[in-house]
């Protein structure tokens, strides 16, 4: 289909097109030249694979895989592996040059890959669901490596996905490769502290906003959309810090208590009953609607696409932390610019994630692994520092945080393209 002929909300929710529009924008900004731009804008390589695996019943059936890595340029490619029925080339090509970019921006040695399999995991058993991962590994095997691309967990994945990834790659080589992946059980190479990474990083950078804007976190309600390993982990982080954590959305529905909600509690409700809705500490409101509620701080910690041209004017957050990959579209971020929302974008905001994937790859290689205090040090250190680049950058351009993000993340990568030549 002809980019003209697609609808515009169409093109809006496409991820490709979001990335691309942002990356465009930067590019103009930078003043990079056209060679520089296709070769930025350009993955190295897109995988795809077919991956046959026979079900639990004896039946045969043939699954779509991808590994897209956009640039390594400035280190072996990063990105995890989503398992979902719904994953596009498109979404992933997306996904990993935000990883490019995400990487560049927090400065660590990494480049940006995804990778994904069209699938439905609540349909397949533990074994049919380990059988696709080592055939997918399988596939594509000579693409990835502690020197080349690194894998990690995504949607529907889990350190338990990595250790079959870890082990099939293994058996290939005939000796134990545990930074192959990041994200894997502590037993195997794992990291102390990943598992709070991503909310944590989610933390950090609000708190370095309420700072810039003059707020206390006490006097700060917070919606958060997403109650699993991200927005879960950022929710009990934040109240434990003194948030006061307002709102969860979930796919099932919404909690609301203007007191602010019992975390810990909700959560342990979820355990017990399988839904947030129904908690007696909280009132059931529309999940849709729980997005706009009069708030502080928004955390979208979900999918992508949530806020767009057709709802963004609502947003009545003063902060929004980008806890998911691609929350926003590209088309909104004007109208959120027009509403003085203070946008931490989400190739920094969510950047605690592969910044403590980095430590564990830097751990495996060593073969000498640190205390949790030393990984949250050190996290804390890269994404305070992470963030004042961000807005040093915007405040030095006069442009808002995302583009200066994302002109932060091209000119370190262009610059390392630079150094390095073009072989020939």
């Amino acid at each position: 289909m002809l980019l003209e002929a697609t609808p515009p909300l169409e093109r809006e929710l496409n991820p490709w097109q979001s990335a691309d529009a942002r990356f465009k924008e930067a590019a103009a900004r930078l003043g990079l030249d056209d060679g520089m731009r296709k070769i930025l804008s350009t993955p190295a390589r897109e995988i795809t694979v077919h991956i046959p695996v026979q079900l639990d019943d004896g039946r045969l059936e043939v699954f779509t895989g991808y590994r897209v890595q956009h640039s390594v340029a400035r280190g072996p490619g990063k990105g995890g592996i989503r398992f979902a029925p719904d994953v596009t080339l498109d979404e992933v090509r997306a996904l990993a040059s935000w990883m490019t970019w995400k990487c560049a921006v927090v400065n660590i040695p990494f480049g940006g890959a995804k990778g994904g399999v069209i699938c439905n995991p609540s349909v397949l058993s533990q074994f049919e669901l380990e059988r696709i991962t080592r055939r997918y590994t399988a596939e594509i095997l000579d693409f990835i490596g502690p020197e080349r691309d690194v894998p990690a967990p995504d949607m529907n994945t889990n350190e338990q996905t990595m250790a079959w990834i870890m082990d099939t790659y293994s058996m290939h080589h005939r000796t134990t490769v545990n930074a192959v992946v990041t994200g894997k059980p502590l037993d195997l190479g794992g990291s102390r502290g990943r598992p709070e990474a991503t909310g944590r990083g989610c933390l950090i950078v609000t708190l370095q906003a309420l700072r810039r804007l003059g707020l206390e976190p006490s006097a700060t309600r917070v919606v958060i959309q997403g109650f699993g390993n991200v927005g879960g982990m950022a929710a009990k982080l934040m109240q434990r810090t003194g948030f006061k954590i307002i709102c969860i959305i979930e796919v099932d529905g919404a909690v609301y208590n203007p007191k602010g909600l019992d975390v810990l509690a909700l959560a342990e409700h979820r355990k017990e009953t399988g839904s947030i809705t129904g908690f007696p500490e909280g009132e059931d409101i529309d999940r849709d609607e729980a997005l706009f509620l009069d708030c502080d701080v928004l955390l979208p910690a979900a999918k992508e696409n949530v806020i767009t041209s057709q709802n963004a004017g609502r947003i009545r957050a003063k902060i929004l932390c980008e806890g998911a990959n691609g929350p926003t579209t590209a088309v909104a971020d004007s109208i959120l610019a027009e509403k003085r929302v203070f946008v931490i974008p989400d190739i920094l905001a969510n950047a605690g994630g592969v910044t403590v994937s980095y430590f564990e790859w830097v751990q495996d290689r060593q073969g000498f692994f640190w205390n949790e205090q030393l990984v949250n040090g050190r996290l804390e250190e890269i994404m305070v520092n992470s963030f004042r680049d961000v807005v040093g950058y915007a405040e030095k351009h006069q442009v808002h945080n995302r583009t200066a993000a994302y002109m932060l993340a091209l000119d370190r990568v262009a610059f390392a393209i630079k150094l390095r030549g073009i072989y020939a």
